[in-house]
């Protein structure tokens, strides 16, 4: 569904982009980000795939809407056809804010138009994710990357590591933005109504319940977590991990699975992530990178402990609210985890510990207002 508006006079209109590799943390941002941005009498437009439409509903909330399919698998003619859709929207926009950095070359050739035109629209780039280094063959990529944040009006970082990326790459100018986590799940009686649910639901009984979350690929590190969950199988009772989510590797770690037994269930795509979050004993991440992760900020939040590797945003998000080993240490995860599980009195104690955590974090409104002077003061500066 395509839907736009024309901004009234003096109104500011912001447009976001998204690309199709936007994982579901982005989107649930943007999502966030937008619903405050139109409270406050910003009309918005998201630009992205039709599949984030689906899972956010923007069109319900007053959002405005233009599909615009480009990355991941996408052809060069969706991508002319995405570009095309842009430029138009871009027209009355009074900022374009695009999230991740293909959104990023994106929003940047469809302004290069209208500011060769004289009409110079503000570009904020949010870096959300990690950054590739610039191995054989994206060379190329990593070179109109750099492009991009250096003629951005403002490029933000997610962790402090990103906007020390974007500095070192050049940006005229990076500040950190942290992206705040939806509500938490469902406390008090409800939890324990949710958590007994879902749990029958799975059919794991008294087993540890384990939740990981992201896209099958490989910069998460999952045969890692593979081979750590080799280990607990010598558990009694035998832990089960439960990982949500989609990507390339899905079927080499199915077969993996199956031929070695392991005690992990692939779920998919799931909406209920909140409730499986009640329902687990801990989350467990094993990636290369993370950034200001979502999943991350709702674990502790709700009270799930989590053991991560240290890489990224993470251990600045967390502080000593959680179990933190070092990246590539297989069987330093392995052994944290399962101790963990046996240690209902540890796992009390974290649980604590993160929502203390969280207290310390910006809420989605303080986001929000962050966003909004900045593009407050892009909009002036432009005026002058």
């Amino acid at each position: 569904m395509n839907t736009t508006t024309s901004a009234g006079l003096g109104q500011l209109h912001a447009v976001q982009v998204l690309d199709d590799g936007t994982g579901c943390g982005v989107g649930a941002h943007v999502s966030s980000l937008a619903r405050g941005l139109v409270a406050r009498g910003v009309e918005v437009t998201v630009c992205g795939p039709v599949r984030a439409e689906s899972a956010h509903q923007f069109t319900k909330e007053g959002i405005g809407f233009r599909t615009v399919e480009f990355g991941g698998s996408t052809s060069a003619r969706d991508e002319a056809a995405a570009l095309a859709v842009l430029r138009y929207v871009s027209g009355s926009a009074g900022v374009v804010h695009a999230h991740g950095l293909r959104a990023g070359v994106l929003a940047s050739l469809a302004l290069r138009r209208l500011r060769s035109r004289r009409r110079r629209v503000p570009l904020v780039v949010t870096l959300h994710g990690g950054v590739a280094a610039p191995e054989p063959g994206r060379r190329l990529l990593a070179l109109v990357e750099r492009r991009v944040i250096h003629t951005a009006d403002l490029v933000l970082g997610a962790s402090s590591d990103l906007v020390g990326w974007a500095r070192a790459m050049g940006a005229r100018d990076a500040r950190l933005s942290p992206v705040a986590a939806p509500q938490p799940p469902a406390t008090g009686q409800d939890a324990v109504l949710v958590r007994r649910r879902v749990r029958a639901e799975l059919g794991v009984g008294s087993r540890p319940l384990l939740l990981t979350v992201g896209s099958l690929v490989p910069r998460q590190r999952f045969t890692e977590l593979l081979d750590a969950a080799r280990d607990w199988r010598e558990l009694d009772p035998r832990p089960l991990l439960v990982v949500v989510g989609e990507g390339e590797e899905l079927g080499r770690l199915q077969q993996r699975i199956d031929a070695e037994g392991l005690p992990v269930r692939l779920l998919g795509r799931r909406d209920d992530v909140p409730d499986l979050l009640t329902a687990a004993d801990a989350v467990v991440l094993s990636g290369g990178w993370e950034g200001r992760s979502l999943i991350v900020q709702e674990a502790l939040r709700g009270g799930t402990p989590l053991v991560s590797t240290a890489v990224g945003g993470v251990p600045e998000l967390v502080g000593d609210a959680a179990v933190l080993v070092p990246d590539g240490d297989t069987a330093a995860l392995a052994r944290a985890v399962a101790g963990l599980v046996t240690d209902p009195a540890r796992r009390a104690a974290l649980a604590e510990l993160g929502r203390v955590q969280a207290t310390t974090w910006p809420n989605e409104d303080d986001t929000v207002t962050q966003v909004l002077s900045v593009y407050d003061e892009l909009t002036q500066a432009r005026v002058r």
